[in-house]
């Protein structure tokens, strides 16, 4: 039965009526923090060891001069510049100050590939963009041998540059410094440039990850990023103040929201690390009271805390020993309704002296007061490790579509399957067919020059996220994953990949795995250890080996990666457990296609790359001989011969035994 919803017609789309201010945006909130707060910090940058500052004032004079210099080089409102490069105030102060221009930035990932780059730019006609360096020029550079319509790149680190720009090549330094001339000279720019923006601008323009095809850019609006974040504080999600670590990727939605919406709403201290490799050590600097990072990033956080206990001193690891799975088993109890008695509050006080508060100070961690982690599900003994230290760990839900902030656990009321309850101004329910409906002030209004997605996804004012999942009796949110990716066995057995997939990452042993199954007898899945996990994991097990693909394929490593399937069989229904499986040579990568910049598998490309294997998986081979298309940072490819095993997952864990 098709729901009512979709007897809409695809070419209605009727104009969305917010409930705005125009005079209510980001500039607005950058003008306000500087007149009120303009001696307090706004932004720091670790450079070469040391924390570089800029006050409220510093932040809108970087804004409003860049925007000034910008707009000598002839942009114009709508205009879409590229971003590109990692967390730097430069690109922030850029990105506000063609958003005072009512241009629009259109940030990419800085490890994205010339060819990927060129798309987006093609796609987002792209006149003028904004480098952090110069690996990110010399990109640049050569896409525009076949792009002649990038006629500016702005640059921020000079080195490799300075004085040594080709035609069309700019320091961000020297426009800025233009447009402080053009400032002094002409009175009432400043003022000018500061009121132009209105709320139904837009503000910035992401992109989809593109896991079926082109990335669709998403265009959103000071209004959407403004109900999203004011949404969220009022659900005690924000709070104003917070000190906030920009680490993320600044094409990522998150970003965007953390690190300048909330940040302009609620007068953030934005911290940005020296560089994405010391952004751990930068963290305990920071010591953030509000902290994001993916379940993989957790699950990393627990295994580095886990290799270093084994390496401290005996008295610290039978402290460890001592407290550790104690506070792990009383949270998992609480979770449960049960109330701690006078003697568990002691020993955990004394636990939060002795242990739980040194780790938590050795992490950077020790002021967080809200953690969140989103984007998959989370392993239960990561969830339950971290709460047990005492941060207030929670799952949130969002998509770019709808400013990444939708729903999100209550601290009074987390479980480990749900994403909690939608913020306040966001109404959620549930499709006849099983797909999450959402409204509110929060919500796109469309896809950048895509009206057919539009219409499929904005339907009589409802957007349809894609993805499945129910409202529990409570309220809740359960996600199971795409509706897309809903799929069937040769026998008829309804099931979600991901859904499986993530019960499997549970484990901190696996960074990637792909179901396979689709119009098959049975599932089988490819595999992809994480290194670091199961690197440590072989130290302390006397398991020797030389690089990724040498480990993957050691017995023991297949035989902890069975355990885990056995595991993760045990609570599938008989025609849904994974009867083989692989262990891969290699991660899955996005320089190969095979997983989006945000890690979502591309099946197609997965499917085509590894067809010998899933060949190997379905026709009783216990070895494969595969050649692996290896691309390079260079944009070049080469080839890798590799013999895999093929293994059998037990027959008892199968029939759930």
């Amino acid at each position: 039965m098709q729901p009512e919803i979709q007897s809409l017609e695809a070419s209605a789309h009727p104009p969305v009526a917010h409930n705005w201010r125009e005079d209510d945006h980001l500039l607005s909130l950058l003008a306000q923090n500087a007149r009120d707060h303009g001696d307090r910090i706004a932004m720091r940058e670790r450079d070469q060891g040391i924390w570089q500052e800029y006050t409220w004032n510093d932040y809108l004079s970087q804004v409003t001069g860049f925007a000034a210099g910008l707009e000598q080089l002839g942009v114009e409102p709508e205009a879409n510049i590229l971003m590109i490069g990692d967390n730097r105030p430069v690109l922030y102060f850029g990105m506000l100050g063609a958003i005072a221009l009512r241009a629009v930035p259109s940030p990419a990932y800085p490890d994205t590939t010339p060819e990927e780059i060129a798309d987006q730019l093609r796609r987002d006609h792209v006149r003028f963009a904004l480098a952090e360096d110069q690996e990110q020029v010399d990109k640049l550079l050569a896409i525009r041998e076949d792009y002649p319509q990038l006629e500016w790149i702005i640059y921020d680190d000079p080195r490799g540059l300075a004085g040594k720009e080709p035609e069309g090549v700019i320091a961000f330094a020297e426009l800025l410094a233009r447009g402080h001339e053009r400032l002094k000279a002409e009175r009432g720019l400043r003022d000018d440039l500061l009121s132009r923006a209105r709320a139904s601008d837009k503000t910035v323009l992401l992109h989809s990850s593109g896991t079926t095809g082109a990335p669709k850019g998403i265009p959103l609006k000071h209004g959407h990023i403004l109900a999203g974040v004011r949404n969220a504080t009022a659900a005690g999600y924000f709070r104003e103040g917070e000190v906030h670590m920009a680490y993320l990727p600044m094409a990522w939605v998150g970003d965007f929201i953390f690190s300048i919406g909330a940040a302009l709403a609620l007068r953030f201290s934005v911290n940005i690390p020296e560089k994405q490799e010391t952004a751990l050590h930068d963290l305990r600097e920071i010591a953030p009271t509000l902290y994001f990072c993916s379940p993989r990033a957790w699950s990393n956080m627990l295994t580095r805390i886990q290799v270093g206990i084994d390496e401290s001193t005996r008295f610290k690891r039978w402290l460890y020993n001592r407290f550790m799975p104690f506070a792990v088993e009383l949270e998992r109890r609480r979770m449960e309704g049960h109330q701690p008695t006078m003697g568990e509050r002691l020993r955990r006080a004394c636990g939060e002296v002795l242990v739980y508060g040194p780790i938590k100070d050795q992490l950077g961690l020790a002021r967080v007061e809200r953690p969140y982690t989103a984007g998959e599900a989370i392993g239960e003994d990561v969830f339950l490790f971290f709460r047990a230290l005492g941060l207030n760990l929670r799952q949130f839900y969002g998509q770019t579509e709808n400013c990444a902030l939708c729903a999100a656990q209550d601290p009074a009321s987390v479980k480990l399957h749900t994403v909690g309850r939608p913020f306040p101004g966001v109404e959620i329910k549930i499709s006849d067919d099983g797909e999450i409906l959402m409204r509110g002030d929060n919500i796109f209004d469309g896809y950048y020059n895509n009206p057919k997605s539009t219409a499929e996804t904005l339907r009589d004012g409802w957007l349809h996220t894609g993805d499945a999942g129910y409202l529990e009796e409570d309220g809740q949110l359960v996600v199971l994953g795409r509706v897309s990716e809903v799929v069937y066995t040769a026998g008829g057995e309804r099931f979600i990949p991901t859904y499986i997939e993530n019960r499997i990452k549970f484990s901190h042993y696996i960074k990637d795995v792909c179901i396979l199954g689709k119009d098959r007898d049975h599932l089988t899945a490819l595999v992809a250890i994480d290194l670091d996990a199961v690197g440590h994991w072989a130290q302390e097990n006397g398991v020797a080996y030389t690089s990724y693909a040498d480990l993957s394929q050691k017995p023991a490593v297949y035989d902890l990666i069975e355990g885990i399937l056995v595991h993760v069989n045990a609570v599938l229904p008989e025609p849904l457990q994974i009867r083989r499986f692989a262990n891969l040579h290699k991660e899955f990568d996005p320089d190969d296609g095979e997983v989006t910049r945000t890690r979502k598998l591309r099946r197609n490309v997965i499917d085509e790359h590894y067809a010998p294997i899933i060949t190997a998986l379905y026709d009783g081979s216990e070895r494969v001989e595969y050649e692996a298309r290896i691309t390079y940072e260079t944009g070049e490819t080469g080839e890798l011969k590799r013999e895999l095993a093929v293994r059998e997952v037990p027959a008892a864990a199968q029939e759930g035994n």
